[in-house]
């Protein structure tokens, strides 16, 4: 059938106003969610941590991000967050896309972190406004509970990753990391007290989750562990992921590591030693502009 030549404005024309739409809603939400996060915020009377803190000694450190691949994998254990990231994530996409992804989630790390308070807050209501998407029959990203389990994923990967590759924290510090990191109860609309308030509390947590029924491995779970480790052409990035994937692999509970699939052998404990060496050796030789994320 023959469309008139007219009809193509007109198409121009309403997906304009389709895409005009769809920016204004999104602005909309973006909105809601940031008053919504000022307002709990204030409620809840906390303090932010600052130069001297242990969250800023620790996260400051670039070479720390080597500990999310972990992080991840753990997450992707329990079968709620993964049917939402199979749903809702491009972790399957290209290498492109995970650099794109890291990006974003470096900078949203460092507005909460080393923002000021209305970068933080802004940071949060978009967390929030993505949240928003990521639901189905049986998850929500705003489940507590989920929350809960990720946000314990990312901090005691952080404390390890910490721990092997810059150097190691008193028990106080520990506790102090833990408790500075309870801040996003209020950002994301946890219940108060939610949070492991100390490290023997998030050790207590890990366990009681790993020795449960709630963290379960599926098809979908291995499939996209394999594309976080091995995105197409991440041989291009060889050094880099060759770290990450051995770091991941080695550092997962041997339960989770054998339910995923991935063999680890006496060989690659030995190069994860050697990889680890050479990681501590690399960030003391780099200036702390090269080392550490820039901070106000």
């Amino acid at each position: 059938m023959h469309t008139p030549a007219s009809a193509a404005p007109l198409r121009d024309l309403a997906s304009h106003i389709l895409d005009d739409v769809s920016t204004l809603c999104a602005q909309t939400v973006f909105h809601r969610h940031r008053e919504a996060v000022r307002t709990r915020w204030l409620r809840s009377d906390r303090e932010r941590a600052g130069p001297g803190s242990v969250t800023w000694k620790v996260n400051r450190e670039r070479i720390v991000a080597a500990g999310w691949g972990r992080a991840i994998l753990l997450q992707l254990a329990h079968p709620s967050v993964a049917a939402g990231v199979h749903g809702h994530s491009t972790f399957r996409g290209s290498l492109r896309a995970s650099v794109r992804r890291l990006q974003s989630t470096v900078g949203a790390m460092l507005s909460l972190t080393f923002g000021d308070t209305e970068a933080m807050i802004a940071a949060a209501a978009g967390i929030n406004a993505i949240h928003d998407r990521v639901r189905g029959a049986s998850y929500s990203a705003h489940d507590p509970e989920l929350q809960r389990w990720v946000h314990a994923t990312l901090v005691e990967s952080m404390l390890l990753t910490y721990a092997e590759l810059v150097g190691g924290l008193s028990p106080e510090e520990r506790d102090q990391y833990c408790a500075e990191a309870t801040i996003m109860e209020p950002l994301l609309g946890m219940p108060p007290g939610w949070l492991p308030r100390t490290f023997a509390e998030l050790d207590a947590y890990m366990r009681e989750m790993q020795a449960g029924d709630a963290l379960v491995i599926s098809d979908t779970s291995r499939a996209l562990a394999r594309a976080v480790l091995y995105p197409p052409t991440w041989q291009v990035a060889w050094p880099a992921f060759r770290a990450m994937q051995l770091r991941t692999i080695g550092s997962l509970p041997p339960r989770l590591r054998d339910a995923y699939g991935f063999t680890w052998t006496s060989g690659d404990e030995r190069s994860l030693a050697r990889w680890t060496t050479g990681l501590r050796a690399m960030r003391r030789w780099l200036p702390a502009v090269a080392r550490e994320w820039q901070t106000p």
